[in-house]
């Protein structure tokens, strides 16, 4: 077939309600929607050149010349000022493919992110460290994007955000916004982040805490008077703090360990699940704080602890996993089974659609 015209792929892509897009040689382009796969037929199947043809199109040239060094780049691509991409270059069986990552827009509110409120604390807090984690493509830049515009909105801050690209732009409200790209303005994250703190900075964004380097540059950041956020590939609170701390060599972790039990304000861990009625996707959260209870849990090494000890903290604004799935299926927002699929307890889950069935059939025979 002829070669990709892109404008007519990615308006296609848009008009499908796409959030990613997927080109992968021996498949016509492939476009996730609302959770499910849609191949788009009428473009044809991808041969290599045809490939090659649209990844010549949309990738600058730093990042060609990354890519032909080490086989993988990522980088930002704007359709005119229809859309934003996050765009992985990368080859796979030897062939060039690509994903293209949809960044919406327009930066969404707390209430359309479903974000517990007791979050929002977190937004006026002086310094500390403050992650949010999740999955590949369970929103975690969106929601750092929320949070960067409300303290954008609401207070006179100097913030620095180090991506890997630059997804959202901020303009300058109530605070000054410096934006700054890995590869672009800086060569790495940790570098990014030393080089921050010599700009009066009052607020630090670090895109992803991918290495030691990096996470010890963040805690540093925090323990000298920052307020910092960051992200990591964790599913939960107590995986995250065991992650980190296993990034340490042995002899220095209980020092990490210390030192986050005195600089982590909280972690907030999100998935993404497909709603019941089919519509698109909602979030669900585990939100944990770093009250005395969970201070001792990290210092003490008993992160097997926390999830109990978030589980008793309601008074605190936090929440389990477990108990926002249940939330969102009891307003038939999701179904049984995917409440029970992402359950850290199904058992615990499964006792309790019992009692409520109970109390339902109860109030039905009055």
């Amino acid at each position: 077939m002829d070669r990709i015209h892109v404008p007519d792929l990615l308006d296609r892509m848009i008009e499908v309600d796409g959030s990613d897009l997927h080109m992968l040689v021996g498949e016509p382009p492939t476009v996730r929607s609302r959770g499910r796969l849609v191949r788009l037929d009428e473009f044809g199947d991808l041969t290599p050149e045809r490939t090659e043809q649209v990844a010549q199109d949309i990738t600058p040239s730093r990042s060609m010349a990354e890519f032909e060094q080490v086989n993988g780049a990522d980088y930002g691509f704007a359709y005119e000022d229809k859309a934003r991409f996050r765009v992985s270059l990368f080859r796979q069986k030897g062939t060039v493919a690509l994903n293209m990552r949809l960044i919406p827009n327009k930066l969404r509110s707390f209430e359309e992110l479903g974000l517990p409120a007791s979050v929002q604390k977190v937004l006026h807090a002086p310094r500390g460290l403050f992650l949010v984690t999740g999955p590949t493509g369970s929103g975690k830049t969106t929601t750092l994007a929320t949070m960067i515009d409300y303290m954008n909105t609401n207070r006179e801050t100097h913030i620095i955000t180090i991506e890997d690209p630059i997804e959202y732009y901020h303009n300058h409200k109530k605070s000054v916004v410096t934006q700054r790209e890995v590869g672009n303005d800086v060569p790495t994250f940790d570098q990014g982040i030393v080089k921050a703190l010599r700009q009066d900075p009052d607020i630090i964004l670090v895109g992803e805490m991918r290495d030691l380097a990096t996470i010890s540059a963040a805690i540093t950041a925090a323990e000298t008077g920052h307020l910092v956020f960051s992200t990591l590939h964790t599913t939960s609170a107590a995986r995250t703090i065991d992650r980190i701390t296993d990034v340490f060599p042995y002899e220095q972790q209980e020092q990490i360990r210390a030192q986050l039990a005195g600089n982590l304000i909280g972690v907030l861990s999100q998935l993404l699940l497909p709603k019941k009625d089919g519509s698109g996707r909602i979030a669900i959260y585990e939100l944990m704080f770093c009250t005395p209870a969970i201070q001792h849990n990290i210092r003490e090494k008993k992160t097997h602890a926390i999830y109990s000890t978030i589980q008793t903290g309601q008074q605190y604004g936090m929440q389990t996993m477990d108990a926002s799935l249940w939330d969102r299926f009891s307003k038939g927002l999701i179904s049984q089974e995917k409440m029970m699929e992402s359950a850290a307890k199904p058992d615990e889950l499964q006792e309790k659609l019992r009692l409520a069935q109970a109390q339902m059939a109860k109030g039905q025979r009055r």
